[in-house]
């Protein structure tokens, strides 16, 4: 899923694939519960590209990898 994601995120915006990486670790984020196309996750990563790596922007990156999720 992270190389997925780490081709999607341009080199310039690191802090955001950073931002991804620590909270997939921490437990924030989860894979999604049903595999996503490649155009599924452009999009998710796309709107999360568009705000700064914050926890809003990774709550609502999480509801869009998993909409079940209580982010």
């Amino acid at each position: 899923m992270l190389a997925r994601i780490r081709r999607l995120v341009p080199r310039s915006g690191d802090q955001h694939y950073d931002e991804i990486v620590r909270n997939f670790g921490v437990g924030t984020l989860r894979p999604p519960p049903t595999p996503m196309s490649d155009g599924e996750l452009a999009r998710t990563i796309a709107g999360f590209l568009r705000e700064q790596p914050s926890s809003k922007s990774v709550a609502t990156l999480g509801r869009r990898l998993d909409p079940s999720s209580r982010l």
